[in-house]
């Protein structure tokens, strides 16, 4: 039920008010006392946060309303507010159709995969948990997170002011993104501010398509630089001053040569670029390979070696500071990157460049098909070259394919790499056929 990054779907089928009342029963039959609530500014998020803080009360268990929050500055919240877990109603940067539930935990992580089991343990159980009229929970408030939040991200960066940057809110909860920036000195410009769960501005998950308006805003300004977030500002995405889109492995790379040293490691999941590993071992150090899942990512950077985290979706992990995806804070940090060490642009050049292909296709029974898939690649493939880490990744000589079924969607996602395009388009189709085919049977 839960995948790697929560719980989602479409609002009145797979999330409903009762969905999110069990799920408060089964937060409380796992003993946690005291939860922090937030929600997105989506339509449905308001009665979902209310139905899970009624049922949370009704178990005994106390409740902070955080409000209308982004996800980092709720991750962040759980132990500011000395609470057991953190609860966020949102989508992230799914449709407005949909809503959802994010879990973390005091440390400011992602629940991770026994804290998810035990809860789904308990929603299939399907215990209703009820105190005594004198027991029943209490709700309080908590002073303005994201205010706390700005101030860490101020702290966490040295920024004189000298950048101009177009922010793109997409309608979602980065605010703080603007809020810290100003603070910083910054000219600062902003597209789709206004939290709108309709996202009237744009579609939520920022790609270079859903961009193209911040792109043109900055090629025809002297910015320095464009941002945009995603629904609930888990995730960051960036603009080079000539309005060119700049790709999750681009940016991978760049945060990731720049905190890196030698000896020291950086965390990305299986479906990284290989650019990542030549921009890293150019500085002494390696790759750590992870499970897709920024809760995987997060995991890792706990080793005391991993310096940094990330995943060409758009999230992106400072351990030092935080183990959630902190949109905000990677807005903060490329401000930096571009103050202290000049042009987006020019950073970019050097960086080397392979044919990546990604696309994903719709499927009924995801885990039957997966686990076809890989008896079908182990069979046509030396053991050596197979990886089943997460789906199933086929290394070439040349390149490689990778076979995974998403967390949260119906999907299978297909991503395939190599040294030229016609290699990368066979690779692709190499890993289309096996899906089709395994489907068929």
């Amino acid at each position: 039920m839960f995948g790697t990054s929560g719980v989602r779907g479409r609002f009145g089928d797979t999330i409903t008010p009762e969905f999110a009342a069990s799920l408060g029963h089964a937060l409380a039959a796992c003993n946690y006392g005291r939860i922090v609530i937030g929600r997105d500014a989506r339509t449905t998020s308001p009665l979902l946060a209310d139905a899970a803080s009624a049922a949370l009360r009704g178990a005994g268990v106390d409740v902070v309303r955080a409000g209308r929050v982004s996800t980092p500055s709720l991750a962040r919240g759980v132990s500011l507010t000395n609470a057991d877990a953190g609860l966020m109603v949102t989508a992230s940067h799914n449709p407005p159709t949909d809503n959802g539930f994010k879990l973390w935990s005091p440390s400011g992580q992602a629940f991770n995969e026994s804290r998810r089991d035990a809860v789904e343990g308990a929603l299939e159980a399907g215990d209703e948990i009820t105190a005594p009229w004198d027991a029943v929970g209490r709700e309080t408030t908590t002073p303005d997170l994201t205010e706390s939040h700005v101030n860490n991200l101020c702290d966490a960066v040295d920024i004189d002011g000298d950048v101009s940057v177009v922010v793109d809110i997409g309608n979602g909860m980065g605010g703080a993104t603007v809020d810290a920036l100003l603070e910083l000195g910054c000219e600062v410009q902003t597209l789709n501010a206004t939290p709108d769960g309709r996202f009237p501005g744009r579609p939520s998950e920022p790609t270079a398509e859903t961009c193209s308006t911040l792109c043109s805003v900055v090629e025809a300004t002297d910015a320095d630089l464009g941002i945009a977030h995603d629904g609930d500002a888990d995730r960051m995405m960036a603009v080079d001053e000539t309005g060119s889109f700049i790709g999750g492995d681009e940016l991978l790379a760049l945060f990731g040569r720049e905190v890196v040293a030698d000896g020291e490691r950086v965390a990305a999941p299986l479906n990284t670029s290989l650019l990542v590993d030549d921009e890293l071992a150019s500085q002494g150090a390696p790759l750590t390979r992870t499970k897709v899942g920024d809760v995987f990512v997060a995991e890792a950077t706990q080793d005391d070696d991993v310096v940094f985290g990330g995943e060409p979706s758009g999230a992106w992990i400072w351990p030092d500071e935080t183990l959630c995806p902190d949109g905000p804070l990677a807005a903060c940090k490329l401000v930096e990157l571009v103050e202290q060490r000049g042009s987006l642009a020019t950073q970019r050049s050097d960086l080397a460049s392979y044919p990546l292909r990604r696309t994903s296709l719709e499927v009924e029974q995801k885990r039957d098909i997966m686990d076809g898939v890989s008896s079908a690649l182990l069979k046509q493939y030396d053991a050596t070259a197979v990886s089943t880490l997460d789906g199933v990744r086929v290394e070439h000589d040349d390149g490689w394919f990778l076979v995974r079924a998403s967390g949260t969607q119906p999907l299978i996602r297909l991503t395939a790499e190599a040294r030229s395009e016609k290699q990368a388009d066979s690779l692709l189709e190499t890993a289309r056929d096996v899906v089709e085919e395994t489907e068929r049977k």
